[in-house]
């Protein structure tokens, strides 16, 4: 399913739940707009990554389920950025170097969360499952570092297929799914909100296919993750 189908069949479950949850329980509900920073990384063996900050935005809703628990449900959007190491070794007419180079992974989240109610309205504890569904590791400024040798176990100096360059590993696992527990903060309308999200599949997996020379490629996300939610 691409990014933008799942968008549309979201947003639809999205107006379902809501309006559902509106009939059953109209003490409270809402919807809510929200916005945050993220700090990524991918904690693997294989490559020397360098955790960064990117940012999310996205919707929200929250109803009440049972005496102190409410439900969350969302739908949100990711840029998340990672430094991966690399060199320039055996790159013509060039002496060797080493560098951090840029990668970005554009992705969307669905959440479905349970929340404890410590102070009804103003402070609840969150957890539970996140379907994440990305795109491509895309490398920055591409024509310039795209033949740039990885360091670490992955750059295969002894592989039959030769080292692995910066461009070869954009093309990880689309789907992955996390786990998430976090703490909201603040008013009835306004509330602060930070999450830990791990990446419990292996999110590198998809470069075991790709002829690289290296087939136990594994990587598992790791996302800190600070915000603001607005609720109508």
């Amino acid at each position: 399913m691409s990014l933008k189908n799942l968008t549309f069949v979201t947003f639809t479950l999205l107006f379902i739940v809501t309006s559902q949850a509106q009939k059953n329980y109209d003490s409270y509900n809402r919807l809510g707009l929200q916005a945050g920073f993220t700090l990524f990384d991918i904690e693997t063996s294989d490559l020397t990554t360098k955790q960064t900050a990117g940012f999310m935005g996205g919707f929200t809703t929250r109803g009440s389920f049972y005496e102190g628990f409410d439900l969350i449900y969302g739908i949100n959007f990711f840029s998340n950025n990672i430094e991966i190491l690399a060199v320039s070794k055996g790159l013509e007419n060039s002496i060797p170097i080493e560098e951090f180079l840029d990668y970005t992974i554009n992705a969307v989240q669905i959440n479905f969360l349970g929340s404890y109610n410590i102070v009804r309205h103003h402070f609840s504890l969150e957890f539970g499952p996140v379907l994440n569904v990305n795109g491509k590791m895309k490398l920055n400024n591409e024509d310039r570092y795209e033949r740039y040798i990885l360091d670490g176990d992955a750059s295969g100096d002894a592989s039959a297929s030769g080292p692995i360059r910066a461009g070869d590993v954009q093309d990880i696992s689309k789907v992955n799914f996390r786990v998430m527990g976090g703490a909201t903060a603040g008013l009835e309308n306004f509330r602060l909100w930070g999450q830990y999200q791990y990446g419990v599949t292996n999110m590198l997996k998809n470069l075991n296919d790709k002829g690289l020379g290296k087939t136990d490629f594994k990587g598992n996300s790791s996302t800190f993750i600070f915000g603001a939610v607005f609720f109508f």
